[in-house]
């Protein structure tokens, strides 16, 4: 037979078959092999003896073979990668058995590529690589096949592959049936197993397999095993097919019986569907919606009535047309204009915050005399605990709108904000959109939560979703894919929170008005816990009616022994501990006092679990103390440093960051250029290694702030003198000696009370941050204003 079969896409038929330009091989003996063969890499193919194969040749390689081959005797050596994803296959990548073939036919295509029509010969076994450029070329031994005489067990197995390639022909809806008819007619038993094993499915490394066993018997063993899990496969799938065509069938024929439901009930006077889209056009009445939104509830109500409810388009048009008539189109509440009100009711819900609450009573005083404005979009930063969130409840309160709150931390999806199409199964509107729907205002005050802890990645970016969101003058007219109408939002009083502004993407941050909070020092907390913990905790713990109190001893204690926060969360804690203690002597009928003592806290709070007193011990040369700014609010932190013997070597430890790591090098910089200045043999910069750590390794630490902390715990080691003590200091240096200001201010100063710290050294422009803080808060503080590095250590350091 003198013909062959193509597919146009290996993919579209299961079984390709190829037929031989000569399927008996003759002349093929007559055909001189050369000595030494050149080598056509394959990948995802493997040819067998006989069989004709196109192959399109991309690689310069192997078009440079294959035309050097076509030129001299058409003779080549058909290998398999190993891997099919190598695109320059070197000598290890290839496998050792091949096919030689001949090539029949060589096509130069129009797009430039070469096309190759091979048949296959004799296998063959690489014995080495001779050349590697500009092609492989290597020595060979040829392979025979073997075959025991009169084996009936061969004769079986060939028989029994041509009926099982027979039935997943039949059974292959994709493969043409004169595919059965050609098998039939083979007659050349190996030559029956090589065309079979050619349009096998199975992977590489099993055709690899079966062109390697010399033994006919054998392969066609291994064959016979191969087409049976290639025809449970086909069964398989013929299986589903079938299936698949009845579920099909079933859908048509109930989807055709509704429709003569439908046109009956119509006959008979209409569905229960239709007072649900009266009702909606009874509301829809009453709505005082734009156009835009009117036009498009008549479009969504006149598609609604033209379907059956059982339809799963009519659920997703209801959905869309009820949030329409849910959300409060125009509807707005009205604002209290009474500033004395508003704030009392702010400094009832919350103390201090003195800055926060003149900005919210400014607002309220611009909305009282122009009457309307476009709301400002503000950013409460500041440590957790402290009372972000609950300072947005207090503001609707004081003016009088309804309090909405979204958590924005861990939101990944941008969907979540701008909402999702309607094309989707499960679609809804966003949590904006979502959120208004449910407080049934336009204009209420909406906290963002945690806006810094917004996630991004392969979903989208929902940051970047409230970039309109945030913007005046963007907000007025927001989309949400589900709704496909714009919405105005520029009535809505946006409230950010964040613990860090610094995770907030710039783009973002320029929209917010950012109002930090810092934290609370003693005194204030004393008064918050008096004023607000303490009864909350006695009403929740059923201590309503006891008499007993906390004397502002007793909290400080409270505070100062078992707290190290900012905020109040933490303390908050401690006093629900205090009142189940106080709860069960009550319940039990044990008397409680009527002021607690600390004794009493102290039962129902364990042992203390801070101290101040590894602040007060004398530190030995080499070990200064420094301010920290952290979200969760100000720290304490030693930086130890010590000589040893080596080749004047830094070692830097205690898990810093870059910019750390750099002020301890520009620090020691400093000294070295300065060593005369400070009486500091040079010699010791030779000869001693110095080792700077931070205590506290697993904590990361990074930030300019600690320069000046280094620079004096450095000066300290190599000079001896011991640094003064109950002194902590915050400040960025550089290396012309000067001290640069750093933030946090508030944060680091009130750490440093509460660690017992008695004196603290800033940069000069840090004094207007101290300024802002109440004095009776910083009281008992001594304050030293530096501009350069030698007021530093003369201040810091003791005489020897």
């Amino acid at each position: 037979m003198n013909t062959f079969f193509l597919s146009n896409n290996e993919e579209e038929m299961e079984f390709m078959p190829i037929i031989p330009l000569n399927e008996d091989g003759e002349g093929q003996e007559e055909e001189k092999i050369p000595e030494e063969l050149a080598l056509l890499p394959l990948r995802n193919t493997v040819l067998f003896p006989g069989v004709v194969l196109p192959i399109t040749v991309g690689r310069d390689k192997s078009i440079k073979a294959v035309n050097d081959a076509y030129k001299t005797d058409k003779m080549i050596g058909v290998v398999a990668q190993k891997d099919s994803n190598v695109e320059e296959p070197g000598v290890a990548d290839l496998t050792d058995v091949g096919t030689v073939a001949k090539i029949v036919k060589l096509i130069k295509m129009p797009d430039g590529g070469t096309t190759i029509i091979i048949q296959g010969r004799r296998r063959f076994k690489i014995k080495a690589i001779l050349t590697e450029d500009p092609y492989f070329k290597a020595s060979y031994e040829l392979l025979e096949d073997q075959l025991d005489e009169n084996d009936s067990e061969f004769d079986a197995y060939v028989s029994s592959i041509k009926d099982l390639a027979g039935q997943i022909i039949q059974l292959s809806p994709n493969i043409p049936s004169e595919a059965s008819i050609i098998l039939k007619n083979i007659e050349n038993a190996p030559f029956l197993i090589h065309f079979v094993s050619s349009n096998l499915n199975s992977d590489l490394k099993e055709k690899q397999q079966l062109l390697e066993i010399n033994n006919l018997r054998i392969r066609a063993e291994l064959l016979m095993k191969l087409l049976q899990v290639e025809l449970q496969l086909a069964e398989l799938k013929n299986k589903i097919n079938n299936k698949t065509k009845a579920d099909l069938d079933k859908q048509q024929r109930e989807y055709f019986l509704q429709q003569q439901m439908k046109s009956i009930k119509e006959e008979l006077g209409g569905d229960s569907n239709d007072r649900e889209i009266k009702e909606m056009q009874r509301k829809a009445e009453l709505k005082k919606w734009p156009d835009a939104a009117k036009d498009l509830f008549g479009k969504g109500i006149e598609k609604l009535e033209r379907m059956h409810p059982s339809t799963p388009d009519y659920s997703v048009v209801y959905n869309h047309l009820d949030l329409m008539l849910d959300l409060p189109w125009n509807e707005y509440t009205l604002d209290s204009y009474d500033l004395k009100k508003a704030k009392t009711v702010l400094d009832g819900d919350h103390y201090g915050m003195d800055r926060i609450k003149d900005r919210i009573l400014e607002y309220l005083a611009v909305l009282k005399l122009k009457g309307d404005m476009k709301s400002p979009i503000l950013c409460f930063v500041g440590p957790p605990g402290i009372g972000k969130t609950s300072l947005g409840r207090s503001i609707a309160n004081a003016i009088g709108r309804k309090y909405a709150r979204l958590s924005l931390g861990g939101l990944h999806d941008e969907s979540e904000i701008r909402g999702h199409r309607k094309t989707y199964i499960g679609a809804m509107a966003g949590r904006i959109l979502q959120t208004i729907r449910k407080v049934k205002s336009s204009n209420p005050v909406m906290i963002l939560d945690e806006i810094d802890k917004i996630g991004n990645d392969f979903r989208g970016d929902p940051a970047s979703a409230l970039l309109e969101v945030l913007d005046p003058e963007q907000n007025s007219t927001f989309y949400d894919n589900y709704l496909e109408l714009e919405y105005d939002l520029s009535k809505v009083l946006f409230i950010a929170t964040a613990n860090n502004i610094n995770n907030v993407p710039m783009a973002l941050r320029d929209r917010l008005e950012v109002i930090d909070l810092s934290g609370y020092s003693v005194e204030e907390k004393i008064e918050i816990a008096k004023r607000h913990l303490i009864p909350k905790q006695k009403d929740a713990h059923g201590l309503k009616d006891s008499k007993f109190t906390f004397a502002n001893k007793v909290i400080e204690k409270v505070v100062a022994n078992y707290t190290r926060e900012s905020g109040v969360r933490e303390l908050d804690r401690q006093f629900a501990a205090i009142m189940r203690s106080l709860a069960k002597d009550v319940a039990t009928g044990v008397k409680v006092e009527g002021a607690v003592s600390e004794q009493r806290v102290e039962k129902a709070l364990g042992k203390t679990r801070y101290s101040n007193e590894i602040y007060k011990t004398g530190n030995p040369p080499g070990v200064s103390v420094g301010l920290a700014w952290t979200y969760v609010g100000g720290d304490i932190l030693f930086i130890e440093s010590s000589l040893s013997e080596g080749k004047g070597e830094l070692k830097l430890t205690g898990n810093l960051g870059n910019v750390m790591k750099e002020s301890a090098v520009t620090a020691l910089s400093y000294l070295q250029a300065n060593a005369g200045q400070y009486k500091i043999d040079p010699k010791l910069f030779r000869d001693r290694n110095i080792h700077v750590h931070v205590p506290e390794g697993a904590v990361p630490k990074d930030g300019p702030s600690a320069g000046i902390t280094m620079l004096t715990a450095l000066t300290s080691a190599y000079t001896g003198r011991r640094v003064r003590p109950y002194l902590a200091m915050t400040g960025e240096i550089t290396l012309r000696g000067q001290v640069l200001p750093v933030g946090g201010i508030k944060e680091k100063i009130l750490a440093a009370k509460r660690a017992g710290i008695k004196e603290i050294i800033l940069c000069w422009q840090n004094e207007k941050d101290i300024n802002d803080i109440n004095p009776d808060y910083i009281k008992g503080l001594k304050f030293h204003y530096v501009k350069e590095m030698n007021q530093v250590l003369e201040t810091a350091l003791l005489k020897r």
